[in-house]
């Protein structure tokens, strides 16, 4: 399973905030003979310590390494058009991950990793049509990346639907894949209602929501909702799987 982590962390830190997570699902999907095994690739974009929400200081220049932080995202918004820029670099660091595990069946996000699952899990579907030219060269890399094969499952956390209209490919129609969405109802962050607007264009997404705000939730009954829907995933084995 590839997961994405969210705005301004690394793979390793997300690692290490959900590695209870890991376990805890291993372990209980084990008796059933799933042993699930994780990647966590980082964003190759790299943010100055003022794209940091938050910062407070004067701006740090890009060349000054001593002072630059382990903060990377997979696109950023641009506040003039609203498109997403760099998402092409993150893409990039998405299907060379694929690749370099000999493909995956499964992908997880939070914030906004959750959004570019979504994105990975409609791209990876053989019968969407993919725009020509350089809009769509993102998405024939990850298919070659992963072999041609569609993923099982796409488990998205505080994700959220991509407004430009440049992506709507991706969700016209909506995405088959199966989903499970979590959402946090004090999540301030990514509110529930741009969360929901990914559900909506998911065909066969199921929804949990737990008590919190902008975070994974790793306690016990969080991780079984996650087991039982990758278990479903895998109750009926797709033929090119």
């Amino acid at each position: 399973t590839l997961t994405q982590k969210g705005y301004t962390q690394s793979g390793p830190l997300f690692r290490s905030k959900t590695r209870a997570l890991e376990k805890q699902l291993a372990k209980t999907l084990l008796p059933f003979r799933l042993l699930p095994t994780f990647l966590y690739p980082t964003a190759p974009n790299r943010l100055l310590p003022q794209d940091v929400p938050g910062y407070e200081g004067d701006p740090v220049d890009p060349s000054d390494e001593a002072r630059l932080l382990d903060t990377w995202a997979w696109f950023r918004k641009s506040e003039a058009t609203g498109e997403y820029r760099l998402l092409d670099e993150g893409m990039r660091a998405v299907a060379s991950a694929i690749k370099d595990a000999g493909g995956v069946d499964g992908v997880c996000g939070f914030s906004q990793g959750g959004c570019m699952a979504g994105l990975v899990a409609a791209a990876l579907e053989r019968d969407r049509p993919v725009p020509e030219g350089e809009d769509g060269d993102w998405a024939r890399r990850l298919r070659e990346a992963n072999g041609g094969r569609e993923l099982r499952c796409l488990v998205s956390y505080s994700g959220f639907w991509p407004p430009p209209d440049s992506l709507q490919w991706c969700y016209e129609p909506a995405i088959s894949t199966p989903s499970l969405h979590f959402i946090g109802s004090l999540d301030s962050v990514v509110v529930e209602e741009r969360s929901r607007a990914l559900v909506d264009r998911c065909r066969a997404a199921q929804v949990v929501v737990h008590p919190g705000g902008h975070y994974v939730p790793i306690s016990k009954e969080w991780i079984m909702a996650l087991a039982v829907f990758v278990k479903q995933q895998y109750d009926e084995p797709k033929a090119d799987l």
